[in-house]
């Protein structure tokens, strides 16, 4: 598949939009943001997103080595947000799952991000927001980003029952 090179324009405006977005994801850390890194919380949205990982496929789906990896997780081991455990299809295979704490983290760093984005939609008209939200898509379709539609089940379930425990909105 052949790539395009886009306008500088292009790339500008999106490179203004990623700060927002950096923002916004790092408020919606809230109080977990004084124990959990943007990047330890990148490990955990993956762990949910694409269930239990091998240590060198984490690394490469969060572009780090995988001592850089290693290391991450055993930090997130420490707080309870991730579990290693053995393989079941290879029991000499180690691998990382998020554990409830860390699905709650992410859940509600999520929660709290729909909020933050919601509220910056909501000053464009109707026909801005579905264009924004049609261009994110190709977007994060395009770099490999799984939606949350498509996450494992336990992960949806957990999803559910914190945007239940939030109330309405």
């Amino acid at each position: 598949m052949g790539r395009n090179v886009p306008d500088d324009a292009v790339v500008d405006a999106v490179l203004t939009a990623s700060r927002t977005l950096v923002a916004v994801a790092e408020q919606s850390l809230g109080a977990a943001a004084e124990e959990t890194t943007l990047a330890q919380y990148r490990a955990l949205v993956v762990l949910a997103s694409r269930g239990p990982q091998r240590l060198v496929d984490l690394a490469r789906a969060l572009e780090v080595t995988p001592p850089t990896a290693g290391r991450m997780c055993d930090r997130l081991v420490r707080k309870g947000l991730i579990r290693r455990h053995r393989a079941r299809s290879d029991r000499r295979e180690v691998q990382v799952s998020i554990t409830g704490a860390g699905r709650q983290v992410v859940d509600q760093a999520t929660a709290r991000r729909r909020d933050l984005i919601a509220e910056i939609l909501g000053r464009l008209p109707v026909r801005r927001q579905a264009a924004v939200a049609a261009a994110f898509q190709s977007f994060a379709a395009a770099a490999g980003e799984v939606p949350d539609s498509q996450w494992p089940e336990q992960a949806a379930g957990a999803r559910a029952a914190v945007a239940s425990s939030a109330g309405p909105a």
